[in-house]
C-alpha cells in the first residue's frame, strides 16, 4: 500500500499558468506564447500551438515565486500584478492527442499527471513589451475576442481567469493596473464597460469616480490628441479605505 502511494505521488507534477491581460484604447488583450518546436531527432510529428505562459514549478520555490520566474523566463515580463485565482486538476488535462508529441519531445516523463495553479496578471500595454525566451518561440498579444484553440486546457483556464478579473475589478481596485499611470475618466469608463460588459451613464460614472479618494485629479491634460484634451488622473493606493 505504501509503495502504491509513493508511485502515485511520484507521478504528480505541479505547474503554474499565467493569464496576462493587457489593455489599451484598442481593447483588452491576452498574452500568448507559441511553443518552440524542438529539434531532437525523435521523428515526432510536432505542431506548434499557442498557449498561456506556464511551466512546472521547481522543488524549492513557492507558487507565486514560480509564477514570477516562469513569466520572466518565457516572456521577459517582470514586476507586474499577479493574483492566484484557481487550480486545475483534471487527471486528463495534459493527455489530449494534440499535446502529446510536444510533451514527449520536451519532458523525460511526459505521461505524468500535472496539476496547475493559475494566476492572472494585469498590465498597461504601453508600459510593457514582452519578448520570447526559453521554449517560447514567439510571444504576442491577442484580442480577447480572437482567442484561438490553445494547448492543453488553456482555453478553460483563460475563461476562468477572465471571470476572476470581472469579479475582482471593483472590489479589489485592480482596474488601475491595466491603465497608464496617468489616465482619463473616459479610459477608465471604457475599461469598466469592456470587462463588465455593461454600459454606464457618463455623468453618473464620473460623479461616482470623483468621490473616490484614491482617484487623484492632476493638473494636467492629454497631449497630442485630435479632440479637446481631457483632464488626467492618477491612482493612489494609499487612499483606499478599508
Amino acid at each position: 500500500m505504501y509503495f502504491r502511494f509513493m508511485m502515485e505521488h511520484d507521478a504528480l507534477h505541479i505547474s503554474v499558468d499565467c493569464v496576462i491581460f493587457g489593455y489599451d484604447d484598442n481593447g483588452l488583450k491576452v498574452l500568448l506564447i507559441n511553443q518552440q518546436l524542438p529539434n531532437n531527432g525523435l521523428g515526432l510529428d510536432i505542431k506548434s500551438q499557442p498557449q498561456l505562459p506556464g511551466d512546472l514549478i521547481l522543488i524549492n520555490e513557492g507558487l507565486l515565486e514560480a509564477a514570477k520566474r516562469v513569466l520572466l523566463e518565457l516572456t521577459q515580463l517582470n514586476g507586474i500584478y499577479l493574483k492566484q485565482f484557481h487550480a486545475f486538476g483534471d487527471p486528463t488535462r495534459v493527455q489530449d492527442a494534440k499535446d502529446r508529441a510536444w510533451l514527449q519531445s520536451l519532458r523525460t516523463l511526459p505521461d505524468q499527471r500535472v496539476i496547475t495553479v493559475a494566476y492572472f496578471g494585469l498590465v498597461s500595454l504601453q508600459d510593457f513589451s514582452p519578448k520570447p525566451a526559453s521554449f517560447a518561440g514567439s510571444v504576442h498579444w491577442v484580442d480577447l475576442n480572437d482567442i484561438p484553440a490553445l494547448a492543453f486546457d488553456h482555453n478553460e483556464i483563460l475563461s476562468s481567469g477572465f471571470e476572476a478579473l470581472r469579479e475582482q475589478l471593483e472590489s479589489h481596485h485592480i482596474s488601475f493596473e491595466l491603465l497608464p499611470k496617468k489616465f482619463t475618466l473616459s479610459q477608465l469608463q471604457a475599461l469598466y464597460e469592456l470587462v463588465l460588459d455593461k454600459k454606464f451613464d457618463k455623468r453618473n460614472f464620473r460623479k461616482n469616480v470623483k468621490r473616490m479618494p484614491h482617484v487623484v485629479p492632476l493638473n494636467e491634460k492629454q497631449k497630442g490628441v485630435m479632440h479637446k484634451p481631457a483632464q488626467l488622473f492618477s491612482f493612489n493606493p494609499n487612499e483606499i479605505s478599508e
